[in-house]
C-alpha cells in the first residue's frame, strides 16, 4: 500500500507539473507537481527502507543445538573403503569379449 501512495504522488505531481499549463494565480503549478513529485520519491524510499528493514529481523539462523548435528570435523577412524561416485553413463566399462 505504502508504494502505492508513493507512485500515486509521482504521477499526479507529474500530470500538475508537465500536463497543466494554466498560468493564471498566484501559486505555480509546475513547482506544485515538482514538489509532490519529490514527496512520491521520498515516499517511496521510505517504504523500501520499512520494508528491508523487516525482513532483515526476520532472518533467523540455525538453531546451535541443529548446527551440531552436521559438523564437518573428519572421522577418528579411517574409511577403508573407498566409494565411486561417478554416475554410470562415464564410468569406464572394460571392453567385453565376445
Amino acid at each position: 500500500m505504502r508504494i502505492n501512495v508513493g507512485i500515486l504522488l509521482i504521477a499526479a505531481g507529474a500530470i500538475l507539473a508537465f500536463a497543466v499549463r494554466h498560468g493564471s494565480g498566484p501559486v505555480n503549478l509546475t513547482v506544485v507537481g515538482i514538489v509532490i513529485m519529490l514527496g512520491g520519491l521520498a515516499g517511496l524510499w521510505l517504504s523500501y527502507r520499512v520494508v528491508n528493514q523487516q525482513r532483515q529481523e526476520d532472518i533467523t539462523l540455525i538453531k546451535p543445538g541443529i548446527e551440531e548435528q552436521y559438523d564437518t570435523a573428519p572421522h577418528e577412524y579411517a574409511i577403508e573403503e573407498q566409494i565411486d561416485v561417478t554416475p554410470v553413463a562415464y564410468q569406464e566399462h572394460p571392453a567385453k569379449e565376445a
